[in-house]
């Protein structure tokens, strides 16, 4: 679905990840680990499309977006959860969801939300509610649900349980793995290293913006001290 090769990227004159090569199988859930500012947001930026390539391609299913437009790359099927979540706080749910489908037929927009609302029922509970006036885990259901309107074949999340309740982060990300199995394609940068080697099939460790590791979450388990010197310990 997704193949990075020798990204570099950043800010400006800024350079955030220094060559980073990873392949992102169709129906898989990626993981990018590592310490704060190793350039996991930047990485996932770089795919979406909203920060500048130095150097290395980004390839979706052997076509080469690299230099294509966000707007251009949501069309193509990439969507983003972004860190913090990003809604429109003076919206309501309803209207944040109408947002993330806005490119969509209304036809189809319509039956994603119903989607949505089946996926996270509290949602629907809260369709008329103003989203800054939600709890943080309800924010995060509705920054997913904004993301799926979207239809996306590939699925960026960043920072899935930042500031989130335990109960909160189980809803969550017992969805995404309900979308995994719908066939949904999802790049997973997450603070909690343990949650995301439960569901990440294969994972990439990045710091200071270079790859320090590669391999399935069952090698990343018994990598030892090498794994435990960039995230700690993961039992």
């Amino acid at each position: 679905m997704l193949k990075i090769e020798h990204l570099n990227c950043g800010y400006g004159s800024v350079h955030a990840v220094h060559d980073v090569s990873f392949d992102v199988p169709a129906g898989s859930v990626f993981a990018l680990l590592g310490p704060n500012g190793a350039g996991k947001t930047s990485t996932i930026m770089a795919i979406m499309g909203h920060v500048d390539i130095h150097g290395g391609r980004i390839l979706l299913e052997d076509a080469d977006i690299t230099y294509r437009p966000a707007v251009e790359r949501v069309s193509l099927g990439i969507s983003l959860v972004p860190e913090g979540r990003q809604l429109f706080s003076d919206l309501s749910v309803d209207e944040n969801l109408t947002i993330g489908g806005y490119a969509r037929p209304a036809a189809r927009a319509a039956a994603k939300r119903d989607r949505v609302f089946d996926y996270f029922p509290t949602l629907s509970e809260r369709r008329g509610q103003l989203a800054g006036s939600l709890s943080g885990g309800e924010q995060q259901m509705l920054a997913i649900g904004r993301a799926i309107m979207a239809e996306p074949r590939l699925l960026l999340v960043d920072e899935l349980s930042l500031g989130l309740m335990p109960k909160m982060v189980d809803i969550c990300l017992d969805v995404l793995m309900q979308l995994k199995r719908e066939g949904l394609t999802i790049v997973l940068v997450e603070q909690n290293t343990a949650r995301a080697l439960e569901v990440a099939d294969q994972v990439c460790v990045l710091s200071s913006g270079a790859q320090v590791f590669k391999g399935t979450s069952a090698e990343a388990k018994s990598a030892g001290s090498l794994f435990a010197t960039f995230l700690g310990t993961i039992e």
